[in-house]
């Protein structure tokens, strides 16, 4: 096989394979590329060294057995024998579940997760998003601090299982996304600045030095995170990308390298017959990551909605901090116009930013299912000082209410996992840094930035504890029982009802009409024929309706159909979904 790796500054380059040691030629036809054939089995371990330095991990890598500082290895992607076709599964109609493979079991492994999938499938959800499963330091932690983007990370299960689990997800039925972060990589194990200039000065992030998307070298810089894109679809059969953090990508290039990547992606879907997808993170509010490349956008084919995210967040805690500010001084206003506009932050001015932010959506041409909608995610949870869910505050009521607001509303709603039985266990920040040195700058770090909000500081879990990472597990014993069994029968209702009614997939975002009463705090809002209306406040609420008589789909609690008057009567903390006369 043949070994390459992209190195320009270096005057010598040897590989290490087993035992033996190789120098590698110069690549004529590649500037800055070195090359040797050389037999190697799968499985045999590898590494470079770069004039007179140490041996080093391949920054293309399909496998760090001992982790990012370790030799890589060997993977032959065609030994694995796939059991079952692609899903097949696009965007329209889905219902997306956010997975940490660490803490969906106790295991906290890949195969241990599948074997949960049936519990998915009986939900109703379509597509699984894992969160990052990239090599990081040490064995637990969040995954956003990988360092080698083509490897699975070790204590996972590595390749084979990540190709396990899609095998078993798409034998299911259920598609699989998987988050990934081009924006910067993690302080442990990152060798790549010895290779070559894959970090620019020339733009800072919030992690440091920003990836080199346009300076000297970046051609092939883009190139590496293309193709690693481009692996986890082909190799691992995965049916989409979240893409971490787009607005940290700094590229002044014509062509941005978004636009590139899902030009990449789009070629990829259409010559192997799947609907693949990205979907990016971004809070800048506009709506150019979504649209089309040839309509002048950057052809992404959805985006994460925080403005929703926030909006609900707020109208259900009442909580001002932070960038819940813009959101507070009217949450079901704010509500309502997400529901209708896609973005709350349209050009509008954010007193969080101290600006004016986002950009109008065309609601014509822009499909509803192009934003995500959710009420509670891994960073809206995990980045609270005690990482604690909405369950841990809200009434199974208020819960109940959240669900319908997200899975009957014009988004691709998206659950975070253990969201849809009001899982009683927190979801916290845990880390497992093998340096010292880092492992008390981010425990000092972490405890610092809530100290400044009036947290105590042994209020604040421990990242390095591992029992921060055992609390954050699931706990599989909760679905069945008490009003987690009952808010877990209302997700499962909500979903199966957005799968058997047109009108809750209709990519028609114009067309959401929405009434809401501020001080009674009730909402309501139409989807075609359909009516959903929540009362969010302690007292029951009235709300008046057009078109008279109805009839009930789904009710949380004990609701009668509005009388001829078209006036509801709606109970406290609950939710209805009606239906025109049968």
């Amino acid at each position: 096989m043949q070994f390459e790796v992209w190195a320009p500054g270096a005057d010598r380059v040897a590989l290490q394979l087993e035992s033996s040691t190789r120098a590698l030629e110069r690549d004529p036809d590649r500037p800055g590329w070195w090359a040797v054939e050389a037999e190697a089995a799968d499985g045999a371990r590898y590494g470079y060294l770069l004039d007179d330095g140490p041996v080093r991990p391949d920054p293309r890598a399909a496998r760090q057995p001992d982790g990012p500082d370790g030799l890589s290895a060997v993977v032959d992607h065609e030994r694995y024998a796939w059991r079952s076709g692609p899903a097949g599964r696009g965007l329209q109609g889905a219902v997306l579940y956010e997975l940490h493979i660490g803490t969906y079991t106790p295991e906290g492994t890949l195969d241990a997760a599948a074997e949960r999938l049936p519990h998915l499938v009986e939900l109703g959800i379509t597509h699984v998003e894992l969160m990052p499963v990239c090599p990081f330091p040490g064995r637990h932690g969040w995954g956003y601090e990988g360092v080698s983007l083509w490897a699975v990370h070790e204590p996972y299960g590595g390749p084979e299982a990540l190709k396990r689990f899609v095998d078993t997800a798409h034998g299911l039925g259920l598609g699989v996304v998987l988050d990934v972060v081009h924006n910067h990589l993690g302080p442990s194990g990152n060798y790549l600045p010895e290779f070559g200039p894959y970090f620019t000065d020339t733009h800072h992030t919030p992690w440091g030095a920003a990836v080199n998307l346009d300076a000297s070298g970046s051609d092939e810089v883009r190139a590496y995170l293309l193709g690693s894109a481009l692996s986890w679809l082909r190799d691992y059969r995965i049916d989409g990308l979240r893409l971490d953090a787009v607005h940290a990508l700094c590229d002044t290039r014509a062509c941005h390298f978004l636009e590139e990547l899902s030009g990449a992606v789009d070629e990829l879907a259409a010559s192997s017959g799947r609907p693949l997808f990205l979907v990016a993170e971004s809070d800048l509010c506009d709506p150019r990551t979504t649209t089309p490349r040839e309509a002048g956008g950057l052809g992404l084919h959805a985006q994460w909605n925080d403005d929703f995210h926030h909006a609900l967040h707020t109208a259900l805690t009442g909580e001002s901090q932070g960038y819940y500010e813009d959101f507070a001084q009217a949450p079901l206003a704010a509500l309502a116009k997400t529901l209708t506009s896609g973005f709350f932050h349209d050009g509008t001015y954010s007193s969080f930013r101290g600006r004016h932010h986002g950009r109008p959506v065309d609601r014509v041409r822009t499909p509803a299912h192009r934003f995500l909608g959710y009420a509670q995610t891994h960073d809206q949870i995990g980045n609270r000082a005690q990482g604690d869910r909405l369950s841990a505050s809200l009434s199974p009521g208020l819960l109940a209410c959240a669900a319908a607001l997200t899975l009957t509303g014009p988004f691709t709603p998206m659950l975070f996992m253990g969201e849809e039985w009001a899982a009683g266990t927190p979801w916290q920040f845990f880390t497992d840094h093998t340096d010292p040195e880092l492992a008390e700058a981010v425990r000092r770090g972490r405890r610092r930035e809530f100290a400044a909000h009036g947290w105590a500081e042994e209020d604040i879990p421990d990242p390095q504890d591992h029992g921060t990472r055992e609390r954050s597990c699931l706990d599989w014993s909760e679905p069945e029982t008490g009003h987690h069994a009952r808010v877990l029968a209302w997700y499962r209702e909500l979903i199966a009802l957005r799968r058997g009614q047109p009108d809750l997939i209709d990519p028609d975002l114009a067309a959401v009409r929405v009434a809401f009463d501020e001080e009674a705090r009730w909402l309501a809002f139409r989807r075609g024929d359909l009516r959903v209306a929540v009362n969010l406040a302690k007292e029951p609420a009235e709300i008046p309706l057009q078109g008279g008589a109805a009839r009930i789909l789904a009710a949380w609690d004990t609701v009668e159909p509005p009388g001829a008057d078209g006036v509801l009567g709606l109970p406290p903390e609950s939710c209805v979904v009606l239906s025109p006369p049968a």
